[in-house]
C-alpha cells in the first residue's frame, strides 16, 4: 500500500512521527529539484485537520464572529421569551461571549438551556471559572456554556464550543450581585443598578466597528477598560498580476531601460517575486473572519483587479500607484519597496493601519492590542534572523541590502546598530510616523521611489525602518505573535503545512516564494491550491459569486468618491516632489 494512503488513514500523532522521519530520512537522497515533488505524495494535506468528535452543523459560509453572535442570540432569545431575568457581561475569552442570570433561577435556567441543546444539535457543557470544561454537574456549576458548532461542507475548520455563549449564577449578597469569576470590568453589581443597552464594541475588542448590534447589560459594563483599542485601524495591502500580457509588456520595457538590474542580485526581478496564485483571495478571507475590528481595506495595484474582487463594497478601495506615487518616483513600478514608501500617501488611510503582502495571512482570531498599544504606539516583531554584518554589496539579495542600507540610517541618527530582521508579519503603522521618515531621510525615501526594480541602495520603509525608527522615537513597543515562515520551495513546508492545518496554534504565517525553478511552479501552485481552500474554506462578502469577464486595462482613481469623508487623518502634510 503506498505510503501517501497509509498515512491518510493514520492517527495525527502517529501520522506527524511518520511524516517527519520520511522528510528528514527520504528527502535528502533526492535530487534537489525532485524533493518539493516527493515531499507533497509523502505527506498528504488531505485529512490533516483536527476532526473533534462534536456534532456540527455543516454551512456554506461562517464566520468566528458570526458564529458567536448566534449563540448568544439563540441563549439571550429564549431567557426573554421565558420571562427570565439576565444581562450581557463582558469575557476575557476573546471569541466567547457571557450572561448572568440570578442563582434563584437556576432551575428554570438549566431546564431551558437543556431544552435548547436537545433541540438543535447544540452542545451544553459545564465551565470552569477558568473557561475549561469542569466535571461538575450542572445543577452545582457556577457557569455553564452552550454551543452550536458548525463546519464547511469539507470538514476542514470547525467554529466549535470556544464560540459558544456562557451563562454565569450570580447570586444575591447584601443588595449586590456577586459573579461567580472576575470578568474584565466588575463581579459585582448593585442589585437594584438600572439596565442599559450597550453596543457589540463594548463587549470586547473582537468586533465590527460597523456593528448594529446591541444587548442588555448594566451600567457599569458601559464602562471600557484602559486596555482597549478604541481608534480605527485600516489594511493596506499591495498586489500584483505577474501573469497579466499588459503588466509584462511594461515589465519587459522596464527592464531594457535599466540594464543594471541584470548585474545584481536575481531576486530584484526574478519571475517568483511577481507570481498570484490567488493568495489575495484567502488572505482576504482570513482578515474577514480573524480581524472584524478593521475599518477598511485599501488594495494597491498597478491599475489591476482580480476578476474574483468585488470593487463596489464600501469597506474597500483599489489604488493605483499613480494615485499614491503622483509626481514623485517612476512609473511603472516593480519595486515591492518603492511601492511600500509612498502607502502612506493613500488619501483617507486611517493614522493607525496594517500593511499586507497577499502571502501573509491570518491564521485564527486576533485582537487589534496585538498590533497597537491602548496608546496608539505600533508593536513590531523581532525575528531571530540577524541583517547580515558584512558591508553592502550589489549581488546581494534585495532584503538583505535594504537590512543594511536601514541600519546605516539607523546608526546615523540614533547611535543604535540595528541588528535582527522583523518577521514577515502584518506591520502595524502610522502614517504620521511614515510621513516623519520620508521627510529626515528624504534622499533615501526618495532614491527607492525613483527605482523601477530592486535596487542595492533601496531602503524597507514598511518592513524594518519604520519599526526600528518608532522604537527609538518611543512611538513602538515589541510585540509577541505565534508565526510560521516557510518557503514554499522548501520540501518541508507540506509538513509544515499538514501541521498548521491539523493544530491551528498560530496567530499568522507567511507562504513566500523568494527565487524558484520554473519546474518548482507547477507544484507549488498545487500545494497551495490543497492548503489554502482547506485553511481558509468560507468564502469572503469581497469575493464575486461570478468572476468579470477579462476586460481592458481600467483607471482606478475615480475610486476616490467611495471614500467615507469622516475618515481619519486625511490631513496629514506629506512632502512635496
Amino acid at each position: 500500500m503506498p505510503l501517501r494512503r497509509i498515512l491518510r488513514h493514520t492517527p495525527w500523532p502517529v501520522r506527524r512521527r511518520m511524516m517527519a522521519v520520511a522528510q528528514h530520512k527520504l528527502l535528502r537522497y533526492l535530487p534537489a529539484d525532485r524533493r518539493l515533488a516527493t515531499a507533497r505524495r509523502v505527506v498528504p494535506l488531505e485529512g490533516a485537520a483536527h476532526r473533534r468528535s462534536v456534532t456540527a452543523r455543516v454551512t456554506d459560509r461562517a464566520t468566528p464572529a458570526g458564529v458567536r453572535r448566534e449563540n448568544l442570540d439563540r441563549v439571550v432569545t429564549a431567557l426573554a421569551m421565558a420571562g427570565i431575568e439576565w444581562f450581557r457581561v463582558p469575557v476575557e475569552s476573546l471569541t466567547g461571549s457571557a450572561v448572568a442570570v440570578r442563582e434563584e433561577d437556576r432551575d428554570r435556567v438549566i431546564e431551558l438551556l437543556e431544552t435548547l441543546s436537545a433541540s438543535d444539535a447544540g452542545l451544553l457543557e459545564v465551565i470552569r471559572p477558568d473557561g475549561r470544561p469542569g466535571r461538575r454537574g450542572r445543577r452545582q456549576a457556577s457557569v455553564l456554556r452552550l454551543s452550536r458548532p458548525v463546519t464547511d461542507p469539507g470538514r476542514t475548520l470547525m467554529y466549535g464550543p470556544e464560540y459558544g455563549c456562557e451563562i454565569e449564577f450570580w447570586r444575591t449578597v447584601d443588595g449586590n450581585l456577586v459573579g461567580p469569576r472576575s470578568n474584565p470590568v466588575s463581579d459585582v453589581v448593585p442589585a437594584g443598578e438600572p439596565f442599559v443597552d450597550a453596543p457589540e464594541a463594548v463587549f470586547g475588542s473582537f468586533s465590527s466597528p460597523a456593528d448594529p448590534a446591541s444587548y442588555r447589560t448594566r451600567e457599569i459594563f458601559t464602562m471600557v477598560s484602559p486596555d482597549r483599542v478604541a481608534f480605527p485601524i485600516d489594511v493596506v495591502y499591495t498586489w500584483v498580476d505577474g501573469n497579466d500580457p499588459a503588466w509584462l509588456e511594461r515589465k519587459a520595457a522596464a527592464l531594457r531601460e535599466n540594464g543594471w538590474v541584470t548585474e545584481v542580485s536575481g531576486q530584484a526581478a526574478n519571475d517568483s517575486r511577481f507570481a498570484s496564485r490567488d493568495e489575495l483571495r484567502y488572505s482576504l478571507r482570513a482578515l474577514h473572519s480573524f480581524a472584524p475590528w478593521v475599518r477598511h481595506i485599501y488594495l494597491v495595484t498597478d491599475d489591476q483587479v482580480p476578476a474574483w474582487l468585488d470593487t463596489t463594497r464600501a469597506d474597500l478601495t483599489v489604488v493605483s500607484h499613480r494615485e499614491i506615487f503622483g509626481d514623485t518616483g517612476r512609473l511603472p513600478t516593480f519595486n515591492s519597496q518603492a511601492i511600500e514608501s509612498r502607502l502612506h500617501r493613500i488619501p483617507g488611510l486611517a493614522e493607525h493601519f496594517l500593511y499586507l503582502n497577499d502571502d501573509v495571512f491570518l491564521a485564527r482570531p486576533v485582537p487589534p492590542e496585538m498590533f497597537f498599544t491602548p496608546g496608539g504606539l505600533t508593536r513590531f516583531f523581532p525575528s531571530a534572523a540577524l541583517v547580515d554584518s558584512a558591508p553592502r554589496q550589489d549581488t546581494d539579495p534585495p532584503a538583505n541590502s535594504a537590512g543594511k542600507n536601514n541600519r546605516k540610517l539607523i546608526q546615523q541618527a540614533f547611535g543604535r546598530v540595528l541588528t535582527r530582521k522583523m518577521k514577515h508579519t502584518p506591520h502595524p503603522s502610522r502614517r504620521s510616523v511614515l510621513a516623519e521618515i520620508e521627510l529626515r531621510f528624504a534622499e533615501h525615501v526618495t532614491a527607492t521611489a525613483s527605482h523601477q526594480f530592486r535596487h542595492p541602495e533601496d531602503v524597507s520603509l514598511l518592513s524594518s525602518l519604520q519599526q526600528y525608527y518608532s522604537y527609538l522615537t518611543g512611538r513602538a513597543a515589541p510585540g509577541e505573535i505565534r508565526y510560521m515562515y516557510t518557503d514554499l520551495a522548501d520540501p518541508a513546508t507540506p509538513m509544515r503545512l499538514a501541521r498548521v492545518l491539523h493544530d491551528r496554534h498560530m496567530d499568522a504565517f507567511c507562504l513566500n516564494d523568494t527565487d524558484s525553478s520554473p519546474s518548482a511552479v507547477a507544484e507549488q501552485a498545487a500545494l497551495l491550491a490543497e492548503f489554502l481552500p482547506a485553511y481558509l474554506p468560507f468564502p469572503s462578502p469581497y469575493e464575486l459569486a461570478t468572476p468579470r469577464a477579462l476586460e481592458a486595462p481600467r483607471q482606478v482613481v475615480a475610486r476616490q468618491s467611495s471614500r467615507l469623508p469622516e475618515q481619519a487623518h486625511s490631513d496629514i502634510p506629506l512632502p512635496s516632489a
